[in-house]
Order: C-alpha cells, then sequence, then structure tokens
C-alpha cells in the first residue's frame, strides 16, 4: 500500500511540475530554458514504450535460442523455396 502511495504522489508532483512548465512557457513572457527543458522531457517520457510485455509473455514472439532457425525460414519464404514448414503453423 505504500508503494502504490508513493508511486501516486510521484506521479502527481511530477504531472504537477511538468505542467507548471508548460504552463509558464505559454503564459510568462521571461520563460527560460529550464521550463523549455522541464516541458521537452516530460514530453519525450510520453514517447517511451511503456506498454511492452516481457518476451516470455508476449503472443508470437520468438525466443533467443530460436533467431536463426526463424531468419531462414524466413530467408526460405523469401527465396519462394517454401521452407519446411507452412506459414503461420507451429
Amino acid at each position: 500500500m505504500a508503494g502504490r502511495i508513493v508511486r501516486w504522489g510521484a506521479a502527481l508532483a511530477l504531472g504537477a511540475v511538468w505542467w507548471w512548465s508548460v504552463l509558464r512557457l505559454a503564459l510568462v513572457p521571461d520563460a527560460g530554458v529550464l521550463e523549455g527543458a522541464v516541458a521537452a522531457g516530460g514530453w519525450g517520457l510520453s514517447l517511451l514504450p511503456v506498454h511492452c510485455v516481457p518476451k516470455a509473455r508476449a503472443v508470437g514472439a520468438v525466443g533467443s535460442d530460436r533467431w536463426r532457425e526463424s531468419w531462414q525460414e524466413a530467408w526460405s519464404w523469401r527465396r519462394g523455396t517454401g521452407g519446411g514448414r507452412a506459414r503461420g503453423v507451429r
């Protein structure tokens, strides 16, 4: 429970700082580099792939031990030789 409160508190605090910097950039004529850096950094963080899942839970992900086999199969399909297995069947 305490960890959840800390995470929410940190998210709210960082969100408030980001909004402060964006509003200061928009409304105050003497806003500077600090506000711009905070606003750009917060926007950049929103581009991170936070909705990724571990490879073990991802549907259709190829394990690290099967990369060579996967590449060989894809290359054989590209050349038109067909490969061993039918495409999409495992």
